[in-house]
């Protein structure tokens, strides 16, 4: 599994549209709130071009991509940290995510109600935000008796917690995401903060500004969404529910065609991926041969021994070592006997640190 996003916004944003046409996956996508109740979950595949020039060298059978897994969350509304539109529940499907991808409305469509009657992206995205700091600052509140307690007698783990408390409940307070309090620590803190989450936002615009730029001034809805995600030091990625659900439709043959009469050269399926890669601060490695290629995913930072893991638990627990060669070289070489002759294939321990690219075999016993 590459990584897990939970999709989310308030009522008729597009999400379930958007999810329907990144999954093809198709669920309900009424035109009214709460269409959305029990999270629905899709898994696809990340379409990575150096895939197909390794698969051809080794003469795979078989190629198979990494993937992404996207859960559809309810659209939340103001109150939903108190409960509003079943909001506890939904608010639980977040926290079991490892990033968030907030679709905000940047389209006009009398034909499609709003909640809030008018579009403003950054009204919308400002509701979203201040109901997850609400759900932390709630939760921080229950804790912080307890542990203080527990502090005052000595408790040197309880202390730390404490600490950490203070600052989190000093940020949700003055309104303020965890994730831009640097001084907070959330390892030293016993709760599951949906504040610290990765976010990035998904501007869902309409046909016409498909191909445009997060920081494109022809539409004044993407300015003001931009504007308040450089506040927020999230990044925006602009999406056409419309156009991806008419190409989800289409074979790749007619993609290619169908993306490039709108002028663009890659779905928001494969911005979206590369962005989500950005977030998490994730790497792509290959392992290659004749049987299959095949992409994983890994932290950026993991040990050779960590990314054997996420193979099978067997290669990270009796790792011996990695035979590693770069994309650049096994391609420049023509294959793993080339780039092995011309010794470019490196063996290495248990502390290398895997990069982008690296093709890799690894050795192992259990």
């Amino acid at each position: 599994m590459g990584f897990n996003c939970g999709i989310v916004g308030l009522p008729n944003v597009g999400k379930s549209t958007i999810f329907n046409a990144l999954t093809a996956n198709q669920v309900d996508a009424a035109n009214y709130p709460f269409c959305t109740i029990e999270p629905n979950t899709g898994v696809v595949a990340v379409l990575d071009v150096r895939l197909d020039t390794l698969a051809k060298l080794a003469k795979s059978k078989q190629i198979i991509p990494t993937t992404i897994e996207f859960v559809d969350i309810a659209g939340l509304v103001k109150g939903a940290s108190k409960g509003e539109g079943l909001g506890n529940q939904f608010l639980g499907h977040i926290r079991a995510v490892d990033a968030i991808v907030h679709v905000v409305r940047c389209f006009d469509d009398g034909n499609v109600t709003h909640v809030h009657e008018t579009v403003s992206p950054r009204r919308d995205a400002e509701i979203i935000e201040m109901e997850l700091i609400f759900a932390d600052l709630e939760q921080v509140d229950k804790r912080i008796d307890k542990v203080g307690r527990m502090a005052k007698i000595g408790d040197k783990e309880a202390q730390l917690e404490f600490g950490a408390l203070e600052i989190a409940k000093k940020a949700l307070e003055s309104g303020k995401p965890l994730r831009l309090v640097p001084e907070f620590d959330a390892q030293a803190c016993s709760l599951q903060m949906l504040t610290t989450k990765p976010m990035l936002y998904l501007a869902n615009v309409a046909e016409e500004d498909a191909m445009l730029e997060p920081n494109s001034t022809k539409n004044a809805y993407l300015v003001d969404l931009a504007a308040y995600a450089a506040e927020q030091k999230c990044s925006v990625v602009v999406i056409s529910g419309k156009v991806e659900s008419e190409i989800a439709q289409l074979g790749q043959d007619e993609k290619k065609v169908f993306l490039e009469d709108l002028g663009l050269h890659e779905s928001g399926l494969f911005r979206l991926a590369k962005e989500g890669y950005k977030l998490l601060d994730l790497i792509t490695f290959f392992t290659a041969g004749e049987k299959e290629t095949r992409a994983w995913t890994c932290a950026a930072g993991s040990r050779a021994p960590q990314a054997a893991g996420k193979i099978h638990t067997d290669f990270e627990k009796g790792f011996i070592r990695a035979e590693i060669t770069s994309y650049e070289d096994y391609v420049g070489c023509g294959g793993e006997h080339g780039a092995k002759e011309k010794g470019k294939t490196r063996v290495e321990g248990k502390d290398y640190i895997v990069r982008d690219g690296d093709v890799v075999f690894f050795r192992f016993n259990v």
